[in-house]
């Protein structure tokens, strides 16, 4: 190969590059991003970012040093729109790019609810320009909606909660992170009461309303709640539209196999729009790890490692530091094994009949750390 393509410059694509030239790949590397910026850390933007405590410098990823080692061309502010793999080029909007290999990091978008681009006053959080328009927003507001209770709605709930705004959150579940089961659902749930913020779950959103700026979320019991911001974070849908018709094929995203390889020759895809093996996961650790994997099978033209990290994340809410890894399932045994549920200070783990195979921890990172070394891999 002597040019290779990565479609995407945020974290994974950024590391799909280090490892390519780590890896001993000399030759031409372009390196396309849709945002103006250098990558930058995005979960920050929920957190630091939004409370004012972190400006856009601090989020880099990279520097000028570091980008001079890369040797790369990087096209930022400029869109792919298209793959041609028999021509290998990848189209963009302001020309293509001739290439033998290509990276695909183009990652996710936020889902929107119906109406949302209507009223102002309404946000979703990837962007440092979604973060500096919600950060404008909340300097002005008293009552603050979020709808989705998952990791993003709730650290935005927390750090709202600590600029003394009042705070109602929205789950259409049950429980916010159903998935954990009951036990482990409930103690994250009952983060947000712990704080003074209303959690309402099993409650969905019919629709906004107000004139030019939002005033009101409409719910599904036919109630509503006053708002001055809203904040959507019900999740993400991978960043394939550009894609379509290139012969790729999309499953929830890019589908791959074990090794981050997608059904054309001479690519891989890697990151949050990256369905590999059956499982497509969308956190700062899986966009650090996939990429040497997946560039080391695309240096070598061929299957000569698979993915085989257990999926870890961590999430910071009202001062709890929140890590899981692993993968659990409805039938699995949770037991806590340290600390105190009600004290939001344990470890608790799910048992497959006799291995672990996955543990959650609320600051109780050394345990967690050890337990998480020892869970089973798929």
């Amino acid at each position: 190969m002597k040019t290779i393509t990565v479609v995407g410059a945020s974290l994974a694509g950024l590391t799909a590059a280090r490892q390519l030239r780590a890896q001993g790949f000399d030759g031409r590397l372009v390196i396309v991003g849709e945002e103006p910026h250098q990558p930058y850390d995005r979960p920050p933007l929920s957190k630091d970012f939004l409370l004012g405590r972190a400006e856009e410098a601090d989020l880099a990823l990279t520097d000028a040093t570091e980008r001079a080692s890369l040797e790369a061309e990087w096209m930022l502010g400029v869109h792919a729109i298209g793959l041609d793999h028999s021509a290998g080029e990848v189209m963009l909007d302001n020309g293509a790019v001739r290439t033998d290999g290509v990276v695909i990091a183009t990652g996710a978008r936020p889902r929107t609810l119906a109406g949302q681009g209507d009223l102002s006053g309404v946000h979703t959080l990837r962007t440092i320009e979604d973060a500096l328009a919600l950060r404008a927003d909340l300097d002005r507001a008293e009552r603050v909606v979020v709808v989705g209770a998952g990791f993003v709605g709730a650290e935005v709930a927390s750090t709202c909660a600590a600029r003394g705004l009042d705070v109602t959150v929205l789950e259409a579940a049950p429980k916010p992170l159903a998935g954990l089961g009951e036990e482990m659902a409930s103690a994250c749930a009952a983060l947000h009461g712990d704080h003074g913020v209303r959690l309402l779950c099993g409650t969905g959103v019919v629709g906004l309303s107000g004139d030019h700026r939002v005033r009101e979320v409409l719910l599904t019991d036919g109630s509503s709640i006053t708002a001055d911001v809203v904040v959507v974070g019900v999740g993400v849908v991978p960043t394939t539209t550009w894609l379509e018709g290139s012969g790729i094929s999309l499953a929830n995203g890019v589908a791959c196999d074990s090794g981050c390889r997608t059904s054309l020759s001479g690519v891989v895809a890697v990151g949050d729009v990256a369905h590999v093996g059956g499982h497509r996961v969308e956190h700062w650790t899986n966009a650090t790890q996939q990429p040497r994997v997946a560039v080391r099978n695309l240096l070598a033209g061929a299957l000569v490692e698979s993915c085989a990290d257990v999926p870890y994340f961590w999430s910071d809410q009202y001062g709890v530091r929140i890590q899981f890894a692993g993968r659990v399932l409805p039938s699995d045994k949770v037991e806590v094994v340290d600390g105190s549920v009600e004290e939001r200070a344990f470890v608790a783990v799910w048992r497959r009949e006799t291995v672990d195979v996955g543990v959650l921890a609320f600051n109780t990172p050394k345990l967690f750390n050890r337990l998480r070394r020892g869970l089973r891999t798929e």
